[in-house]
């Protein structure tokens, strides 16, 4: 089956699934969660057989497909996964049913609380089959136009899903979310358009003769220092607001304390991770020398927003706030993996957006089952909750350990290798940065003692323990996040090659190890 249009298909499958669950009659709410669970869990195992058809050792990018879409300006439908694409997708698809089955009570509700339904629940999981869609499709495209097409169409489904399903202030909250992402989306795609005429005149020296958007030409360009910079600057601005990155990341809390908890999951555990895997695979690629320019400055700010996003989840009153601001500071360290420009530290980035996906994932759908029973996301609202509710008090705390980084966890891991390969060539920022590690445990500590521990307020002694539907949704994420603690070498072997791709490109390579005094590279003193 190699020349089964995988990656097609998988785009396709939500998308008439989403139609599907669209022409469903009114008031058949049970049959369109089912669907859409259905739909979900066959876009799921097309994923997964896939993946397993992946070879490591084999080109960089596989299941690639390239058809004329406007042939006049060199635009094709192309599609191809490597290794960092290939883990994100399944990361999506592994999310979006897990999400269709938390969200199964409260999809029809304002906020995820017992308030009237502002939109119908076959809207709703229509367009989080939709967001699948462009999900999918914009990890895998591999020409830069489709990307920037799925790029902007992933703001649709996201806006619709915040202003209809969101909190009081959802209209606020979706419209500083769209104004931001067109922003960056703009800038863009100025940067995109400027690569057309470039590309005809400079791929290979030679030039094509005509114009391409294709990722795999583009990689040949040869572009004079100044405009490579300015077009450097155009991809990073996207994706540092989609990231997103301090001072651009205050739409973040905003639509994380608006939206409802299962749609939050998708948008801060894979559509946030576009901005990261943007800078990893376009910024570098395509512009390894204003790459290393922008460097310092990028690095300053990933240590800024490691550690000021730390510092605002401590004085959080709100708990998806809290839970949002934690992003920002785990964002800055991915960002300081990929600009570290070492094997280490990118491999550690791209094992870093997985485990975040996972570890902000669980704790959005616990914190949303709270909000559900307590009708408020506020902090002080609960108090003593593992007395009552002792399943949902464990998960969390198993949630929380993972989002400070605790050993053993998936996301240990990630850090360790960002951290070390940060220190083996920037020294002070990998410093800086490790104060994030001491402030994650305060937040994350601090929020579990104040919600679970202590004696039952009177409003949380009748609260419910998790259903069995709700252990489903959030168990197999808690499952990942064990496994992948203790081997997360299967995850690494797919991503590496990739890395070693994007390093080959930035003409980057490790730092030789400094073993004493003057002892030689060849264990030799001279």
């Amino acid at each position: 089956m190699e020349d089964f249009p995988w990656l097609s298909v998988l785009i396709a499958l939500p998308l008439v699934g989403a139609l599907v669950v669209g022409l469903l009659p009114r008031g058949r709410d049970a049959l369109v969660k089912q669907v859409a669970f259905g739909v979900s869990l066959v876009v799921a195992v097309v994923a997964a057989v896939m993946a397993t058809g992946f070879d490591t050792s084999g080109d960089r990018f596989q299941f690639t497909e390239k058809y004329w879409w406007i042939k006049a300006f060199g635009v094709h439908w192309a599609v191809g996964v490597d290794g960092v694409a290939l883990v994100l997708i399944l990361l999506s698809v592994i999310l979006v049913p897990l999400v269709i089955l938390a969200s199964w009570d409260e999809s029809g509700r304002s906020g995820g609380v017992d308030t009237p339904p502002k939109r119908s629940v076959k809207t709703y999981f229509a367009l989080i089959l939709g967001l699948e869609a462009m999900m999918i499709g914009v990890f895998a495209a591999t020409d830069v136009f489709l990307f920037y097409v799925f790029f902007e169409a992933m703001l649709i489904p996201v806006y619709f899903i915040i202003g209809s399903y969101g909190g009081a202030q959802r209209s606020y909250a979706a419209v500083k979310f769209l104004l931001y992402s067109l922003f960056g989306g703009l800038v863009m795609l100025v940067a995109v358009i400027w690569l057309y005429p470039l590309s005809a005149k400079s791929v290979s020296d030679g030039g094509l003769g005509h114009g391409t958007f294709m990722f795999q030409e583009l990689n040949k360009m040869n572009v004079d220092p100044t405009t490579a910079k300015w077009l450097f600057v155009g991809f990073f601005i996207a994706f540092a607001i989609k990231a997103p990155m301090v001072p651009v990341h205050t739409w973040l809390p905003d639509a994380a304390a608006q939206s409802p908890a299962g749609a939050l999951v998708l948008i801060v555990g894979v559509l946030d991770k576009v901005g990261t895997y943007g800078m990893m695979r376009f910024c570098l690629e395509l512009f390894p020398g204003a790459s290393k320019w922008a460097t310092p400055v990028v690095l300053t700010l990933a240590v800024i927003s490691v550690i000021y996003g730390a510092v605002l989840a401590i004085g959080q009153v709100d708990l998806k706030r809290l839970v949002a601001y934690t992003s920002v500071s785990h964002f800055g360290f991915i960002v300081l993996g990929i600009f570290a420009m070492t094997s280490q530290g990118q491999s550690g980035a791209a094992l870093y957006m997985v485990n975040h996906g996972f570890s902000t994932g669980a704790l959005f759908l616990l914190v949303g089952f709270m909000i559900a029973r307590r009708k408020s996301a506020r902090i002080d609202a609960f108090g003593g909750v593992q007395k009552v509710a002792p399943m949902l008090a464990g998960l969390f705390l198993i949630s929380g350990l993972s989002g400070l980084s605790l050993p053993g966890m998936s996301t240990f891991v990630s850090e360790f290798l960002v951290l070390t390969g940060t220190f083996t060539r920037y020294k002070v920022p990998a410093l800086f940065a490790l104060t994030g590690i001491v402030l994650a445990a305060i937040y994350i500590l601090w929020m579990y003692q104040r919600t679970m521990g202590g004696q039952p307020k009177e409003q949380v002694t009748g609260m419910k323990d998790l259903s069995l539907r709700e252990k489903w949704a959030v168990g197999p994420i808690i499952a990942i996040i064990l496994v992948m603690g203790f081997f997360p070498q299967p995850v690494l072997d797919v991503i590496n090659p990739s890395v070693k791709q994007t390093l080959v490109r930035v003409d980057k390579h490790d730092p030789a190890p400094k073993i004493s005094g003057n002892v030689a590279e060849n264990g030799a003193r001279p």
